[in-house]
């Protein structure tokens, strides 16, 4: 079961097409962000988040819904 789209997925859904809103979901879904503590990996679509056509591997601060810990959780792509 697909969780509720975010305000910005929402939004690129009503602008983009169909092929082109599909897309950003696959790429959006292959970015996943990593804890430091526990090693718990979301991916970046399935946090609300869109990362389309993008390169790099930033950090963000962010706390984990598995270990309830506070890091800097690693944004990487896994392989589409």
């Amino acid at each position: 079961m697909d969780s509720p789209l975010s305000f910005w997925q929402r939004f690129s859904k009503a602008i983009l097409s169909e092929a082109a809103f599909e897309d950003m979901k696959k790429s959006s879904d292959s970015w996943k962000v990593q804890c430091p503590n526990c090693k718990y990996e979301r991916s970046v679509w399935e946090m609300g988040g869109i990362r389309w056509k993008a390169a790099g591997n930033p950090k963000m601060l962010r706390g984990c819904p598995n270990c309830n810990q506070q890091g800097w959780h690693l944004i990487y792509q896994k392989p589409i």
